[in-house]
């Protein structure tokens, strides 16, 4: 499938599937005075991560400007949409950003969250006879391609003298990957939560290993450049990456009644989602050299593995305006 017909696809896609949110002020969907007012920001999301963490802070409500929320499977194809201009900014794990830079991709990567790393696993159903990393060998290992997943197992496979050529990839976004896992076609997934949890409850799987050791546990917000050369498109942006910071504050010490709402709004089991916000709570922190350095070196590696093409600066796909919401996220 060509760039040019997918970009097609996914805005047809988002315009059917986009659900309307909070808009205090109305108005139209483009321009905007600098305050954000009249404005409307497009935001992906997964899981309703973001959107069932506004709302349980009581963040999500009240803003000058209307927020659309369209609901991916995963990073990568969030991405694709705000490379086609159907999405403003949607968060995403440490890897995506990575693969769509790579393609070539319009995305700004302008703020930034580090995340319990146990979020991050590598699952064997509970009777597997599969006790060590190294045991993946000529196994068939779930993962959704471009993913953070994706970054944790290629980690895992290197530290045990490993490549991807050694196992049998299936690159299967989550849903279809449990599917897989609950059938017993594959042998392993590479996944984070609250897919973890879920499958570890439900399912009985079975840590094989977490991310502790592996990778950075870094998350960002990723954004369209034309929506922030848009002046009331980066107002709004403003308000709404602080909105999430107090909200991410916010949640460490309210763990429960974020999993109540996130439950609420997925349809998550309760005992599920309860598991998957302990793995979940992030702190936000500022985009910096080390941030910068750590996607470089998983840059290289996927270049080295021959994942993606070599070359890419991750620098050039970073926008650090935003740096300061972080301290004002803090008040």
């Amino acid at each position: 499938m060509t760039r040019k017909l997918l970009a097609a696809l996914l805005l047809t896609t988002l315009a059917a599937t986009a659900c309307s949110s909070t808009d205090s002020a109305g108005g139209s969907t483009s321009g905007g005075a600098a305050s954000g007012s009249g404005v409307t920001l497009r935001v992906g999301d997964q899981k309703a991560g973001s959107q069932a963490l506004l709302k349980a802070a009581g963040l999500l409500d009240g803003t000058s400007y209307k927020i659309t929320w369209s609901q991916f499977t995963s990073g990568p194809p969030m991405l694709e949409a705000i490379n086609a201009g159907a999405v403003d900014i949607g968060g995403v794990g440490n890897t995506p950003p990575i693969f769509a830079a790579a393609a070539g991709s319009k995305i700004k990567v302008v703020s930034a969250y580090r995340q319990n790393l146990a979020a991050a696993a590598i699952l064997v159903p509970q009777n597997s006879a599969i006790a060590s990393p190294d045991q993946l060998k000529d196994k068939k290992v779930a993962v959704a391609k471009g993913s953070s997943a994706h970054y944790h197992l290629l980690s895992v496979l290197k530290k045990s003298g490993l490549s991807f050529k050694d196992i049998q990839p299936q690159y299967l976004q989550p849903a279809d990957a449990l599917a897989a896992f609950s059938s017993g076609t594959i042998d392993a997934w590479a996944i984070w939560d609250p897919f973890t949890s879920q499958a570890e409850l439900q399912n009985k799987a079975r840590l094989l290993v977490d991310g502790n050791g592996y990778v950075n546990g870094l998350n960002f917000q990723v954004a369209a450049p034309g929506a922030l050369e848009d002046a009331g498109k980066d107002a709004a942006i403003r308000d709404y990456l602080t909105r999430l910071t107090k909200a991410r504050v916010w949640a460490a010490g309210h763990q429960a009644e974020w999993a109540k709402v996130w439950a609420q709004e997925t349809g998550l089991p309760v005992e599920v989602a309860n598991a998957a916000v302990a793995n979940t709570v992030a702190t936000p922190i500022v985009i910096d050299d080390s941030v910068v350095t750590s996607e470089q070196q998983m840059a290289d590696a996927f270049g080295a593995e021959g994942l993606i093409p070599g070359g890419l600066t991750f620098s050039d796909f970073v926008d650090d305006r935003f740096n300061d919401v972080v301290a004002k996220g803090q008040q």
